[in-house]
């Protein structure tokens, strides 16, 4: 468990929470096992202020320079962070959505899965979250969203649209839930959605004015109309990318 230390309020990792390493494998690697397991289980929430390092080498049973490694790797997924100070030290942290997005965005180049795997999932995905775009998207939300339909069509005349343009529309869709996971997930999606509509050829042509109809639809909150609407653009992406 975690407790709050009364000079600075902070909490900070008691003793006990911690096992020492034993076994087989990687020494480091086990360390951010362990960490990240007890971080995913609540027992380090976050900001937690994990023990100085002389004293996690204690609990964990490792030198100082496998310590580090481990801790470097738990910063670099967003996990942790370090800082400087009188109050300095390890702290529970969560990773940001980019950090997210890029680790999806490596699994996907090395598990062998298609723009049309991607777009297959995004269809279930976006399709799924419509009820509550159409039930929560406030009149800011349709005014941001119609703006961003203005703004992709100048780029379209200008010769400047990109596919960069249409996941930002997206995304805020998403965000358009009020629901923070949701607008998280599909921030985590970006890289692969892109490389998808990259490789689909997106040019902006038809799909801003198929942006138009969906918040024209989402303002009518007519779901199976908005359904129809934005199942009818990502289908557009899946046959494009269709084996």
């Amino acid at each position: 468990m975690a407790g709050k230390s009364r000079a600075s309020g902070l909490v900070t990792a008691q003793a006990g929470v911690f096992r020492p390493i034993a076994g087989a494998g990687r020494t480091s690697a086990m360390i951010v096992s362990q960490i990240r397991g007890l971080i995913r289980s609540g027992v380090l929430p976050l900001g937690a202020r994990l023990p100085a390092e002389r004293e996690l080498c204690d609990q964990l049973s490792v030198s100082r320079l496998t310590l580090r490694e481990a801790l470097r790797a738990l910063e670099v997924n967003g996990l942790i962070e370090v800082r400087a100070g009188a109050y300095g030290g390890a702290f529970v942290t969560a990773p940001t959505a980019g950090l997210a997005g890029e680790g999806i965005t490596d699994l996907l180049s090395t598990s062998g899965l298609s723009a049309a795997n991607v777009t297959e999932a995004r269809i279930a995905f976006e399709l799924g979250v419509v009820p509550l775009v159409c039930a929560r998207a406030t009149p800011e939300d349709l005014r941001d969203l119609r703006r961003m339909c203005d703004e992709a069509e100048e780029a379209r005349e200008s010769g400047s649209y990109s596919v960069e343009m249409s996941f930002a529309f997206h995304l805020r869709a998403a965000r358009a839930t009020h629901n923070p996971a949701v607008e998280m997930l599909m921030h985590s999606f970006r890289e692969a959605v892109l490389m998808s509509m990259r490789e689909a050829h997106h040019e902006g042509t038809q799909g801003v004015a198929e942006h138009r109809a969906y918040v024209d639809a989402v303002e009518s909150g007519d779901v199976r109309r908005v359904r129809r609407v934005l199942g009818d653009h990502l289908q557009r992406t899946a046959d494009a990318v269709a084996d």
